[in-house]
């Protein structure tokens, strides 16, 4: 079985990053961090280009999780995907035998992320796996 951490560059990421980290370690599991790269609605040598510059993202936003992950003990799998975020982390949960799905959220209110579809909300729907979803740490006082 495996963690699977969706990781991006949204605000909520290394939150949820700290929590899988304790979750992995708690089960003695590997951490399975995918990013999702499919680039919305754009076609040809656009897509190309938008796909480059995404991939390219993914891989410096997931290197840093990576250390953090050989920081803590946790041995980690990378996967950059070429799909959006929800499919993607579905779909590397099914092959990686995932335990939990594990994502940030951005603090949207549950109504605009039902009508935008976030990530979150997708996976809540969809996912056969449970999905612990990590809300973004507020400032003091909040």
């Amino acid at each position: 079985m495996s963690v699977v951490l969706g990781y991006d560059e949204s605000p909520g990421a290394e939150r949820a990053l700290r929590v899988a980290l304790e979750v992995a370690t708690a089960f003695g599991e590997p951490l399975v961090l995918v990013y999702g790269a499919a680039a919305p609605g754009l076609t040809g040598e656009e897509y190309r280009a938008h796909q480059a510059a995404v991939r390219e993202a993914g891989r410096s936003a997931l290197a840093r999780a990576v250390e953090a992950a050989d920081e803590a003990g946790v041995p980690s799998l990378v996967e950059v995907a070429d799909a959006k975020p929800a499919q993607a982390l579905l779909e590397a949960a099914e092959r990686h035998d995932a335990r939990v799905i594990i994502v940030g959220s951005w603090g949207d209110s549950p109504i605009r992320g039902a009508l935008l579809g976030s990530t979150p909300h997708k996976l809540l729907h969809l996912s056969p796996v449970p999905v612990l979803c990590v809300p973004t740490e507020h400032a003091p006082g909040h």
